[in-house]
């Protein structure tokens, strides 16, 4: 096991694993900083969580200022390191990973020409639909694992390219935040096979940028990451943050993974038959498959751990925004109170049939334009009612993914659940498992998704063999009610026959 860039003897003393890693989490909605052991164990007490908010604009548009996010990360960094300088600890290693599907275009002097273009903003879905015209849909999702959809940097390209043609020509690169990040510490942007992989310009299973969608866009490849350097960890801090953080000089700071790929293996969903389902602002469902070649189903996408594994799955744009966006509308009471009196509901029982589509639809039907519905309401409708039946309704969301990931993986042995909205409501971590049909069972790792960058770093420095080696703390399992089992079959043929309605798509 290595132990390099440990001061000798310090993290032995204070009882931690040698090598230790600090990492650095770009959510989307905060900045996380942490440390871990070589056991995978959160050394408590270090780093920090800033929050931050996005700018949204009644267009669709979702973005953040790349200068004002990296500032964050910086201040999320200086906490860290100072706790770590004041325990006389140094790490191995610097793990990283940032949200998908973001872009922003930068000019020849490393400065920014447009927002980081966040992976919710919708404005592009003209483009996406104009280059649908262009490129066979289907083909293209089997290659890249990625539809023409608003989230990901095709579309995105082509929007900016039409709506702000001088931020456009100015940028001679574009990039996701994560290499930008690194721009601005190292001098040099720097990104992974993990990040790449989930812009819908890569071929998964090539693993190469794809040559068809790059041809119907305005750009060329040398604007992008150079597929020849991906992966490749950063050392040379620029002098003002070589001064700023003196720890962390001389050590490897590996290149931003997609932090979906990381929250899988920091939950233990690291194998085919381990579905990792997580509830945060969004929401998604994912495996992580260790294999040469994958074949990626209609309606699921499919992106990369690292060169050796897929993740393949669904993502949803409305999840615990959605408790969020009930408990603001309907003035609903504290956490502390709502959980019991959703609980106390009978599945069902409200009669309502919601789409819960507040910011579009991404899996799995990939409708930019959805936006959500509630259909049964009678004067006997309460906000608790309300919410429960949005609840569920996220819920039979997932469903829909977990049916497709089933046809092409099996049933998987264990889902296993993470995200803060799952954590503050045990009542609607039940309705996912009588949604599913499935136990599920509850990540108590504090943040998964920075573990998983812990752990996929301690593998690449060696400390590990694999992943496997280091299984995070799970809860008990919710199981499955088999009375509410006809009742969840119901809702979900309800919601079906709502979507086909509003949204004339053949119901069966």
């Amino acid at each position: 096991m290595s132990t390099e860039g440990l001061l000798p003897g310090e993290a032995a003393a204070a009882g931690l694993a040698e090598p230790l890693i600090a990492t650095v989490d770009v959510g989307t909605s905060s900045v996380r900083s942490m440390a871990f052991d070589a056991r995978g164990r959160e050394i408590e007490g270090f780093g920090a969580q800033l929050a931050y908010d996005v700018t949204t604009t009644a267009d669709g548009g979702v973005e953040v200022d790349a200068d004002t996010l990296a500032s964050l990360v910086f201040q999320a960094v200086d906490t860290l390191h100072a706790a770590m300088s004041a325990a006389r600890l140094r790490p191995a290693a610097v793990g990283c990973c940032t949200f998908w599907h973001s872009l922003l275009g930068v000019d020849g002097h490393e400065r920014p020409t447009t927002p980081v273009i966040h992976l919710f903003d919708t404005r592009s879905a003209a483009a996406a639909r104009a280059l649908a015209q262009k490129v066979d849909g289907r083909a293209q999702h089997a290659r890249t694992g990625c539809v023409l959809h608003p989230s990901y940097v095709p579309a995105k390209l082509l929007w900016l390219s039409q709506s702000n043609p001088p931020a456009f020509r100015a940028a001679r690169r574009w990039m996701s935040f994560g290499e930008y990040l690194f721009l601005k510490i190292f001098g040099k942007a720097a990104a992974s096979t993990s990040m790449v992989s989930g812009s819908g310009l890569w071929d998964q299973n090539e693993n190469r940028y794809d040559a068809e969608i790059l041809s119907a866009l305005p750009i060329t490849p040398d604007q992008l990451a150079s597929p020849a350097e991906l992966d490749l960890p950063a050392t040379g801090l620029r002098q003002e943050y070589a001064a700023r953080w003196p720890q962390f000089r001389g050590v490897p700071w590996f290149p931003a993974l997609g932090d979906g790929a990381c929250n899988n293996i920091g939950s233990g969903a690291h194998a085919p038959d381990r579905f990792a389902l997580m509830v945060g602002t969004s929401g998604a469902l994912r495996a992580v498959c260790e294999m040469e070649r994958i074949e990626i189903p209609e309606g699921l996408w499919c992106y990369r751990v690292d060169r050796r594994r897929f993740v393949l799955g669904g993502a949803l744009s409305n999840g615990g925004e959605v408790f969020t966006w009930m408990k603001r509308t309907l003035r609903l009471p504290p956490d502390e109170e709502i959980e019991p009196q959703i609980a106390a509901l009978p599945p069902g029982a409200h009669g309502l049939t919601v789409l819960p589509l507040f910011a579009g639809e991404r899996s799995t039907r990939w409708r930019a334009e959805a936006r959500a519905a509630i259909t049964g309401l009678g004067l006997r409708s309460g906000p608790i009612e309300i919410l429960r039946a949005a609840l569920e309704a996220v819920a039979l969301r997932f469903r829909s993914i977990y049916d497709l990931m089933v046809e092409r993986l099996g049933v998987p042995a264990t889902v296993i659940a993470s995200g803060g909205a799952l954590t503050r409501s045990p009542a609607w971590t039940a309705m996912m498992a009588d949604a599913l049909g499935r136990p599920v069972v509850m990540c108590l790792e504090r943040e998964a998704t920075s573990r998983g960058a812990a752990l996929l770093a301690l593998e690449r420095l060696g400390a590990i063999r694999h992943i496997r080696e280091l299984e995070p703390a799970l809860g008990e399992a919710h199981q499955p009610v088999t009375e509410h089992r006809a009742i969840y079959e119901e809702m979900l043929r309800r919601q079906r026959r709502l979507y086909a309605k509003l949204f004339e798509e053949p119901w069966d």
